[in-house]
Order: C-alpha cells, then sequence, then structure tokens
C-alpha cells in the first residue's frame, strides 16, 4: 500500500467502521430513547442486545434464512423488554435495580442457549453494494452498507413523527415528564410504558442481530463488548433525541473503528488504547453531559 493510499485509507475506514459498528448504538439508543421518554431507565437492554444477537443467529443457523433470525431477535428483544415494563409496574420497584437483573439474565440466557451456535456459520444478512463502481477494494469495502443501517434511518425518522405528531407519542411524552399529570388526564400509563418498553427492547433485539448477522458477522460471548450500557450515555448525550442518537451513534461507531483502521495502515503504537476509545468517549460524554438538559421530568424525580 502507498503512501498515499494510507492517507486516505484511515478517514475512508473509519466512515465506514462508523456505519458498521454505529448500527448496533443507533437500534439500542432508539430503544433506550423510546424507554426514556416514558419515564423509564432500561439498563437491561444490554441483555436484550445480546439476547437478539444470540436468537439472530440461532434462528438463522436453524432457519437458513437471516430475516427470519431478524425476526426471532425482535420477539427474544421484545419480551426482555415487556418483562422489564411489567416488573417496573409494581409498587417500590426501582428501574436500575431490573435492568441489572434483567441485563444479567438476558446475558446468561443467551450464554447458556447459544452455545450450540458458537460453531456453525449462519447466512448474514444481504448489504448495498454501494462502491461496485469502483475498482479499489478499500473503497468498494468502505460503501458496503448493512441493509440495517436504512431501517436504522426510517426508525429514526418514524420515532420522531411518533413522539411529535401522533396522540400515542404525545402521551407517552406526558406520562415520562409527570405521571401525576398524565394520571390527572386520564392517560394509560401503565399500557403506554409497557409499549414502549416493549419496542425498546425490540430495537435493541434488532441491533444485536446486525451484531451476529453483519459485523462482525459471527456468535460468541464476548460480541457486545458493552454497547447495550454505553447507550444510556448516547441517549443522554442526545438530549433524548431520535435525530440526534443517529449522529452520536455514528460518533461512537466511528471511534470503534479507529483503532482497527489505525492498525490496518501500519500503525501499531498503542493499539489497544485506541481499542479503549469508545468507552474513553462514554465516561466524557457522562462527565460534560450530566447537566441532563431536556431529560424526561420523571427521570429527575426521586420516588
Amino acid at each position: 500500500m502507498s503512501a498515499d493510499v494510507d492517507l486516505w485509507a484511515v478517514p475512508l475506514a473509519v466512515f465506514a467502521g462508523a456505519i458498521r459498528a454505529g448500527s448496533p448504538f443507533l437500534f439500542v439508543s432508539l430503544g433506550e430513547c423510546l424507554t426514556e421518554r416514558g419515564g423509564r431507565i432500561n439498563l437491561g437492554l444490554e441483555g436484550a442486545l445480546v439476547m437478539g444477537a444470540m436468537s439472530a443467529y440461532g434462528g438463522a443457523v436453524l432457519s437458513g434464512s437471516p430475516w427470519l433470525g431478524l425476526l426471532a431477535a425482535i420477539v427474544a428483544g421484545g419480551l426482555l423488554g415487556l418483562l422489564h415494563g411489567l416488573i417496573c409496574s409494581l409498587p417500590r420497584v426501582n428501574d436500575i435495580a431490573v435492568g441489572i437483573g434483567l441485563m444479567l439474565l438476558g446475558i446468561g440466557l443467551a450464554f447458556f442457549l447459544g452455545k450450540p451456535f458458537i460453531q456453525p456459520r449462519a447466512p448474514g444478512l444481504p448489504a448495498f453494494e454501494l462502491g461496485a463502481w469502483s475498482s479499489n477494494p478499500l473503497v468498494r469495502e468502505a460503501l458496503r452498507i448493512n441493509v440495517l443501517f436504512p431501517l436504522g434511518l426510517a426508525a429514526c425518522a418514524l420515532m420522531h413523527l411518533a413522539l411529535t405528531r401522533t396522540r400515542w407519542g404525545l402521551a407517552l411524552r406526558c406520562v415520562g415528564d409527570s405521571q401525576d399529570t398524565a394520571r390527572a388526564l386520564g392517560l394509560p400509563i401503565l399500557r403506554l410504558r409497557l409499549s414502549a418498553t416493549a419496542l425498546g427492547g425490540a430495537l435493541a433485539g434488532i441491533g444485536g442481530a446486525s451484531l451476529s448477522l453483519f459485523y462482525p458477522g459471527s456468535w460468541n460471548e464476548g460480541l457486545s463488548s458493552g454497547q447495550g450500557l454505553m447507550a444510556v450515555a448516547l441517549v443522554v448525550f442526545a438530549r433524548w433525541q431520535p435525530w440526534r442518537c443517529l449522529y452520536a451513534a455514528l460518533l461512537f461507531g466511528g471511534a470503534g473503528a479507529l483503532g482497527p483502521a489505525l492498525q490496518a495502515a501500519g500503525v501499531t503504537g498503542a493499539y489497544h488504547l485506541f481499542n479503549a476509545a469508545p468507552y474513553v468517549l462514554t465516561l466524557a460524554l457522562m462527565a460534560f453531559a450530566s447537566e441532563r438538559t431536556g431529560a424526561p421530568g420523571e427521570l429527575r424525580l426521586s420516588r
């Protein structure tokens, strides 16, 4: 590889990695954003992400279809999200504690049920080959876009419209801002929160399917690397806005791709330090976004 190619290979690889590695961040952060707009925090989305990855991979292996695997991931994530909503609806139950418990449950179930699927090869999700016009393999690989990424863009648009233009979305925001006001208006608080947590879990499941069926495209016990937990910081940074979740997800994805891109270009010094970029970014965002501007009112209350 020439020195000229090296110069633009790194930003090109970071761009490609921002989309590939950012897709799981996007879906999980959208799921957490939707859940928190209803006044709940779901740390269990890490478990939904891992369970979704295992369900997608196992479903694809058993059925031979990645789309059926994706459906299995949506169902698995949605069920975990619904379970979180049901438990948190009980009196004197703490969202954080329940989320941690369900995170451990989801991860444990995924590791136990997913052992038979570590070796078999599952069919992967297709991609849009936007770089087919180029003879350069780096360009072709960088412009190979996960089919789920446009789905994530559509999910951003639909969530924005739902939260700002539909009766359901406005009612959910009312519940998230003030439970007492929502009760006085006669809104179905439990039903709204259950639907939001179930949909949030389903979105996290899609993020897991992106991991196991596209990039890196395998199933193993270390697949997630804490992306579900980092999504909480991402939502705070995005100020609970779906479109900002997209920008934050691309930022996190690019940070995660920085280390491998530099290594591919021959920069091997401090390789592990560059691999820690997403975690350092998470700490920085939590430190500088601690004021929680734009947070739903219920998240600022201690009950």
